[in-house]
């Protein structure tokens, strides 16, 4: 397809051309789930594409192109037809079928990479109806685009409140929990110590890789293996709970759960692997605000919450069962972990190394690095928020949503996202690996563990 050329070229961000190198290409799929049916010839959306999606930013309307190295972004004319696809499956069949078909094909758009010389997203509109929705669409985007806060940001742009679309959408409340002001001197220091804690463990985990367990084969390759990916849904209020009575963070509470079930669940399936050690890698938003913002917001040079890939990852070690005495123990040592983390300049560190290997080496020696340190872990985990309200795209409102990151070469990928008050929590694994079903089944039983644990400390503190 020949492109028309339409203006000058800016770079791309160090982080976009990480992830978009022959080594490691990673990909955003956000699922949208329909109440009602929708029309795979309606060109209602290809429009709403045209009118209000392609001008949030111009990176939808390039291509990425590579001068001397370095990598551009390069302002091109869109054909809207060629990023909008609507499948086509056998008609008349059960929702236990149509299911099938639509894992099996949510799998193929994780290990597919993008076409070159168009740019860097696709619409697919999945008209038949799944036991979770009349319809399906989803938005995939590479994640040189940008990262899940700011293409949520871009999609949310496009929709509107489903009960009066004159009505902003809203989000929940983001206080911090209440904690001890630390002497000055006292954070510097355990901030240095941190440092040099996390980057000998970082460099420690680039070397060495987590052995396999139930929930991580050691295959090569793993990103362009079939993947399998469920969901499941908790109430916010529930986790909010938790919250108030612990005095911690809903991320605390959420990270918690997903480690003591990953714990319950190892066990179930090999009682020896719940003692070996395991890694997660927890990614974290470094905007000053977390709340979403106008995308003219966003945009801006010197924005608080600027468009791009603005964050980082931390290495987490998953405690054993062993080494924790009851459930709410995960919540609080994942808090512990997670905030002594924050009180570290690792993050900063590891963005200067990456920025000095691509200086003296290219883009594909950082995405070797980055690619390794992922595969040398068990699991990855990301979290967004998001409305409050219904949303609807066109006057059909979408009932529930997800998201899924594809390219990564790990097998073992959880990503949490809350909507209409529920919490989505969606898992994607290496096919054959890890038993969806049992898995579940653990984390339901870890989160009513922590319910009742919760219950008895609150009567505890009374």
């Amino acid at each position: 397809m020949e492109l028309e050329e339409l203006e000058g070229q800016e770079p791309v961000s160090p982080n976009g051309q990480y992830f978009s190198s022959n080594v490691i290409s990673l990909s955003v799929l956000a699922v949208w789930e329909f109440e009602i049916p929708i029309d795979p010839e309606s060109q209602t959306i290809p429009l709403l594409i045209k009118n209000i999606f392609l001008p949030v930013s111009p990176r939808f309307s390039s291509i990425m192109v590579e001068n001397n190295g370095k990598k551009e972004w390069k302002r091109v004319e869109v054909k809207i037809e060629d990023h909008v696809y609507t499948p086509t499956f056998p008609s008349g069949l059960s929702l236990e079928s149509y299911d099938k078909y639509f894992d099996d094909y949510i799998s193929k758009l994780l290990t597919e990479r993008f076409p070159q010389g168009k740019p860097l997203w696709e619409i697919h509109i999945i008209s038949y109806p799944t036991s979770n929705a009349a319809a399906n669409v989803i938005f995939k985007f590479h994640h040189a685009l940008g990262d899940g806060y700011s293409l949520m940001g871009a999609l949310i742009s496009s929709m509107q409140r489903a009960d009066n679309p004159s009505l902003p959408l809203t989000f929940p409340s983001r206080k911090p929990s209440e904690s001890k002001r630390e002497n000055f001197v006292t954070k510097t220091f355990s901030g240095f110590c941190n440092t040099i804690s996390d980057l000998w463990s970082g460099t420690l985990k680039t070397m060495n890789e987590d052995v396999p367990t139930p929930i991580r084969s050691g295959n090569d390759a793993i990103e362009f293996r079939p993947a399998t990916v469920s969901t499941m849904t908790f109430s916010l209020d529930q986790i909010k709970s938790i919250k108030d009575k612990l005095g911690v963070t809903v991320n605390d509470v959420l990270t918690g759960m997903i480690f003591f079930g990953t714990r319950l669940y190892m066990q179930e399936m090999n009682q020896s692997s719940s003692k070996a050690d395991c890694t997660a890698m927890v990614l974290l938003n470094t905007r000053i605000m977390g709340d979403y913002v106008p995308i003219e917001e966003m945009i801006k040079p010197n924005s608080k919450a600027p468009w791009g890939n603005r964050f980082t990852f931390m290495h987490v070690p998953i405690p054993k069962l062993t080494e924790l005495s009851n459930a709410l123990d995960f919540i609080w040592n994942a808090r512990k972990i997670i905030k002594r983390k924050r009180n570290s300049f690792a993050a900063y560190f590891n963005s200067r190394l990456l920025e000095i290997v691509q200086k003296f080496g290219s883009h594909e020696a950082c995405g070797k690095y980055i690619h390794r340190t992922l595969k040398n872990s068990s699991i990855l985990i990301s979290n967004l928020i998001g409305p409050v309200e219904q949303m609807s795209l066109a006057n059909h409102p979408i009932k529930g949503l997800y998201f899924v990151v594809g390219g990564g070469p790990l097998g073992f990928e959880i990503t949490v996202v809350s909507y209409m008050g529920k919490v989505r929590v969606a898992f994607k694994m290496e096919k054959g690996v890890i038993d969806p079903q049992k898995l579940k089944s653990c984390m339901e039983n870890a989160l009513q563990m922590i319910l009742n644990d919760s219950h008895e400390h609150m009567s505890l503190d009374i």
